[in-house]
């Protein structure tokens, strides 16, 4: 089974923000910061992880609710990058 960047994204999230709780049910499209997941911290964190995880370089016009908010927003936003690198 290949893993994707979707459920990459969703396992740091469950082990870093909601401490391993998979009993969270975390919908693809939930608010990470309407629903206290992430705060000014964990997106520091999140940006590392991207960063380090799928080789892009962010930028601070990056680091928005649209691009970070949520397990969709993140996944098509490190695809649009990575095609963007791969172009």
């Amino acid at each position: 089974m290949m893993i994707t960047i979707k459920d990459k994204v969703r396992a740091f999230i469950v082990d870093n923000f909601l401490f391993g709780d998979t009993s969270y049910e975390l919908a693809d499209t939930a608010s990470l910061i309407e629903n206290d997941i992430i705060d000014s911290t964990a997106v520091v964190e999140l940006v590392a992880f991207i960063e380090d995880n799928f080789g892009i370089a962010m930028v601070d016009s990056d680091i928005v609710p649209a691009n970070l908010d949520s397990v969709d927003r993140i996944s098509s936003f490190i695809k649009a990058k990575a095609e963007a690198l791969a172009a």
